[in-house]
């Protein structure tokens, strides 16, 4: 019996009996993304630390505990706590809440993008703006639920642009009481899309569009890769000031990459820092994701919404591609447009995979890099634009 009476304690010690029933379903929802992760290889170096974050914290909730109460995940402020007593997590967190995770990750994002083929095609920028739609259409379909303010719609609808980065930075300032679900929602769509785009782009386009082969792009000289950031730093911050941290940083990044002669900052940018805030980032927002507090209707609104946003403006880029197409004479392969969400290089990967199924001689990889980076662009842009109006 005092083997039994043992276990009986354990058991009663052990967080099994603290646990809800949402909790359990989170845990669930863990164990299918870190098998999209590591069986179906979906962007694992983004989803399997998200993945691994939400399975910590529904396991165990204290390691995203605030006795400061430092966001609505908290419970009664505790009277002499000190930040030392904060969990671990938590604690970790702080660079997403600051933005400067998502500040560095742009750097590094800059020092590993070629802006080569937008400069060779400049009408990828009507491509990569022509993706943004569902960052407006998932603003208005906030709005008009009537569960959000204007400053949380523009948030949610920044999920439309499928960069974490930018989602993290606009939540942020504008509703940061929001800031996990979204980032949750944003990182998470991002990883999946190889699952959610292929069916849009097949829905709206034919097959004799997606077997259309592009013409080589012309050859970008080094004085235009070195010019590029630079221009576009000084008219985006100007026309745009709040921008000035993802803008700055990402051409920063792209311009140790350039110039030739800050190779060391260029590599410690791209692989060490950037692999670094990848991992600090996607397991504290993954551990964001508690059952209790993520499982609520606001919650499910956001991750409905941040769907639908990516939809559209999926959908917006491949049906201005089609429109270029035309004017064109047939000289666009429409799947190219869906790149122009700024998840790179996922989307151009994934247009290249569906332009491949049916021409394999085809090859869009870079011709839907252009619409992919410039996606970066616009959808700072657009954060920028609505942190202008409701910040």
């Amino acid at each position: 019996m005092s083997i039994i009476n043992a276990l009986i304690e354990i058991f009663k010690d052990s967080n099994f009996v603290n646990l809800e029933w949402q909790n359990w379903v989170m845990i669930g929802v863990s164990f299918l993304l870190l098998y999209f992760a590591i069986v179906r290889k979906f962007e694992p170096l983004l989803l399997l630390p998200i993945a691994f974050g939400m399975l910590l914290v529904n396991i165990y909730p204290e390691i995203m505990y605030d006795p400061l109460m430092m966001s609505s995940y908290s419970g009664e402020k505790v009277a002499g706590a000190h930040w030392y007593d904060t969990g671990v997590l938590r604690l970790i967190y702080a660079g997403v809440k600051s933005s400067i995770f998502p500040c560095l990750i742009f750097m590094g994002v800059g020092a590993m993008t070629d802006f080569g083929p937008l400069l060779a095609n400049p009408s990828s920028l009507l491509l990569g703006a022509a993706a943004q739609l569902g960052i407006y259409v998932a603003f208005i379909i906030a709005i008009v639920t009537g569960q959000f303010t204007a400053e949380e719609a523009a948030s949610i609808a920044i999920i439309g642009g499928a960069d974490g980065p930018t989602a993290i930075y606009l939540t942020g300032k504008l509703a940061p009481q929001l800031l996990g679900p979204i980032a949750v929602a944003a990182y998470s769509y991002m990883a999946l899309i190889p699952l959610i785009q292929p069916p849009i782009m097949k829905a709206l386009t034919t097959k004799k569009e997606r077997q259309i082969k592009m013409n080589q792009l012309r050859t970008v000289s080094k004085a235009e890769k070195i010019i590029f950031p630079i221009v576009v730093t000084v008219i985006c911050v100007l026309i745009l000031p709040s921008v000035a941290p993802l803008i700055g940083m990402l051409m920063l990044g792209n311009l140790f990459k350039e110039s030739g002669v800050t190779d060391r900052l260029s590599d410690t940018a791209q692989n060490a820092l950037c692999n670094i805030v990848t991992i600090l980032l996607g397991v504290t927002v993954g551990a964001t994701a508690e059952g209790k507090t993520f499982l609520a209707l606001k919650t499910l609104l956001i991750i409905g919404i941040g769907l639908l946003a990516f939809a559209f403006s999926t959908a917006g880029g491949v049906l201005f591609a089609k429109l270029m197409n035309v004017i064109t004479k047939g000289r666009v392969n429409p799947l190219i447009g869906s790149a122009g969400v700024s998840a790179v290089p996922m989307a151009a990967r994934v247009s290249q995979v569906e332009g491949r199924k049916y021409n394999p001689s085809n090859f869009l990889l870079m011709h839907a890099m252009g619409p992919n980076v410039a996606g970066v662009i616009g959808s700072a842009v657009a954060a920028g634009f609505l942190l202008s109006k409701f910040g």
